[in-house]
């Protein structure tokens, strides 16, 4: 049991790296072209781990839930995560993402027919008022840019919660490994096609710590992360395991003053400390 919850916890780390990478790769990379990189690097990863496991990937036999999961989760997800850093910190992106809860449960009676109880519902609503305080507490000098990188990490959390509660409906019938790997194939599609047009030379300055960051969030904040959670619910149990995705906006605070000196109000640590408590109670 202790393994699994260390498992859980670390992978719950490694993913909030991911919002300081994307908040240190702001000025460095487009989003949309970061998330490209991301998630090709990612796909090779996980394409050499079939093979290894001796799967086959039915890219065209699954094309529809692969892409689904691809566009939601890959896709949307990660490029709304990396759009909304440019304009506001990592700890407050981190904090708004504690809503990822709420999303999972509002989706889940209308895809997956699911029966939510009421304590759940008082927790969403809880979160809610968290996530509005939270919004409050400006952290840009720009008040138009934090609005706009609000709702872009308001939007991925919506992705996700929908990546979440379709990955529930489409795991019935495809492994963890094969359905992450066939969405990492789809979603990195959707982003290498969103670049034409919309991404020029001019926009790219590369240094050695950008490809440090890269690396990162295309083996640690990505497969690793992946394993360790999966791993770590499978020790101690979804029910359980649950909560733990609340230490998130956690550590993202924490590595977000650490590594990057970034400032937080008071009105948005009120905020946070609201929505995690809701999403805990929603999610027990």
């Amino acid at each position: 049991m202790k393994k699994g919850i260390i498992l859980l916890i670390f992978a719950t780390f490694l993913w909030s790296g991911n919002y300081i990478c994307g908040r240190f790769l702001a000025p460095a990379l487009p989003p949309i072209l970061l998330n490209t990189i991301r998630w090709a690097i990612s796909t090779i990863i996980l394409f050499c781990l079939l093979i290894l496991n001796r799967q086959k990937l039915p890219i065209f036999k699954n094309w529809k839930e692969f892409s689904i999961q691809g566009f939601f989760g890959v896709y949307a997800f990660s490029t709304l995560n990396y759009l909304g850093l440019q304009s506001i910190s990592a700890s407050r992106a981190g904090m708004i993402s504690a809503g990822i809860p709420i999303t999972i449960l509002l989706f889940t009676p209308l895809i997956l027919k699911g029966k939510i109880k009421i304590k759940a519902w008082i927790g969403a609503l809880i979160s809610i008022v968290g996530v509005v305080v939270l919004i409050q507490g400006k952290s840009s000098n720009s008040i138009e840019s934090s609005i706009v990188g609000d709702a872009e990490i308001l939007l991925s959390c919506v992705a996700w919660g929908l990546y979440t509660v379709f990955g529930k409906k489409y795991g019935k019938k495809i492994d963890p490994l094969t359905m992450t790997a066939g969405a990492a194939f789809y979603g990195t599609i959707f982003s290498a096609l969103s670049c034409i047009g919309n991404v020029h030379v001019n926009m790219i300055h590369i240094t050695k710590s950008t490809w440090i960051c890269i690396i990162y969030v295309s083996t640690f904040a990505s497969v690793v992360a992946y394993f360790a959670w999966n791993t770590g619910v499978k020790i101690v149990g979804a029910g359980r395991a649950a909560p733990y995705i609340n230490l998130l906006p956690v550590w993202t605070v924490i590595l977000g003053v650490l590594l990057l000196q970034e400032q937080i109000s008071i009105i948005t640590i009120f905020g946070g400390i609201i929505t995690i408590l809701g999403a805990i109670l929603a999610s027990l």
